[in-house]
């Protein structure tokens, strides 16, 4: 197992079939010891459940982490059940917010940073001060596949908030370099959630040729946050479908 007695701390687990659950339950497949937060009880309970039935070990943290509480209170409740934090994977957020960029309204915008980056920059800077006293931890954050050239002109405020992630990444982990803090980034093309899938509605062709599949997706983020990812510091990796 690569993750043995790992304990990671996961947000944005919320819905079966996405991308947080089949990180926590291949998480949990090779050793670690989860906590899952969200900003819906019942839903982030659910996925508990699931992945206790999986034989996991979890705890469930419902919280705002758009809040400097809601960031710091995961991130306490972690190191109380489990009394360390090696891995912090900052998935919470999402695109919200479409249209042209001329109409976008502040609340819009401001809800779409809040959502994506600002949860980020808050659950990095709760758990910092921890892994800075072990000597160490690896953070997860989430990008995507062609930074700023991949920019959707009807996704203004999300485009914004991944660039702002890039430069989260970037930052961080010079700031961690001296404290053995490693700090990456995976940049995905388009995913093969229900989700997408459902709103998007690929052809076959597509789905193998352009589309990520969970498990390479997955497969990067282990090895990321495996010892075999151990030389490695301040990257986005864009994990993309064979086609691109």
């Amino acid at each position: 197992m690569r993750l043995q007695n790992q304990v990671a701390l996961i947000t944005g687990v919320s819905h079966a079939g996405q991308v947080g659950y089949a990180l926590a339950s291949a998480l949990a497949r090779e050793g670690a010891l989860l906590a899952i937060s969200a900003r819906n009880i019942e839903r982030v309970n659910e996925r508990a459940e699931e992945l206790r039935a999986e034989g996991a070990s979890v705890i469930a943290l419902p919280a705002d982490l758009t809040t400097e509480e809601g960031a710091q209170m995961i991130v306490q409740e972690t190191l109380a059940a489990y009394g360390r934090i090696n891995v912090l994977i900052n998935l919470a957020g999402g695109l919200t917010v479409s249209g042209p960029p001329d109409e976008l309204t502040l609340a819009a915008w401001e809800k779409e940073l809040n959502n994506n980056l600002r949860t980020a920059f808050l659950c990095t800077r709760a758990v910092w001060p921890i892994m800075k006293r072990q000597g160490g931890g690896k953070i997860l954050n989430f990008s995507r596949a062609g930074g700023t050239q991949s920019s959707h002109p009807l996704m203004l405020a999300y485009n914004c908030a991944k660039a702002g992630i890039d430069a989260l990444t970037s930052t961080f982990s010079r700031a961690g370099k001296e404290s053995g803090i490693l700090v990456n980034a995976l940049g995905p093309g388009l995913l093969t959630t229900q989700a997408n899938i459902d709103s998007m509605q690929p052809t076959p062709e597509d789905l193998r040729a352009q589309w990520v599949g969970l498990d390479h997706l997955i497969e990067a983020a282990i090895f990321l946050l495996s010892p075999a990812g151990d030389g490695v510091n301040g990257v986005v990796l864009p994990v993309q479908g064979k086609g691109i």
